[in-house]
């Protein structure tokens, strides 16, 4: 993956960033309302990161030099477009760092890494009653999805569905 000249105060992650992005990932599931669905461990998520099989990548918005937001995304593709795009999984801006366009400079740099490499589109998800985030991805121009509802499986559901044709 090709990382481009970044905007003034985002960097890629480094393996010293693990604890970090992971209590930022816990910050957002507690703004979420779902700090309980957090099982993640910094090993874990280092070997997502970094390891040999990483799957995704993540971006450090600092100010004064200290980390104050991440974005984790990773490469996902598209046969509609025919290339790979990404998919940000998760966008955290401490409180107290928020309007300081920490957050705008963290998609700026997605967007840049997307062009970068000639993928075809940056997307992700929103809880539909978080109308702060949903204001401020609409008014940097991101569009909503429509007709496009989310699934997922997960735990004993996943398992049931693996084993559920022999």
């Amino acid at each position: 993956m090709r990382i481009p000249q970044l905007p003034d105060g985002v960097r890629p992650a480094r393996p010293d960033d693990v604890a970090t992005v992971l209590r930022m990932v816990v910050d957002l599931a507690r703004y979420e309302r779902a700090e309980e669905e957090v099982v993640a461990t910094e090993a874990g998520l280092h070997d997502a990161l970094f390891g040999p099989g990483a799957v995704a990548f993540a971006l450090v918005a600092e100010s004064g030099g200290e980390p104050v937001g991440i974005a984790v995304a990773y490469r996902t593709f598209s046969t509609w477009v025919g290339r790979p795009g990404v998919h940000l999984e998760d966008l955290f801006v401490a409180p107290d760092a928020r309007g300081t366009g920490r957050g705008e400079a963290l998609l700026s740099a997605l967007a840049r890494i997307t062009e970068a490499n000639d993928w075809g589109r940056l997307e992700w998800d929103c809880l539909d009653w978080n109308a702060p985030s949903i204001g401020f991805y609409e008014a940097l121009g991101a569009e909503r999805v429509a007709g496009w509802i989310s699934y997922r499986v997960t735990g004993s559901t996943l398992h049931d569905l693996a084993t559920r044709v022999d």
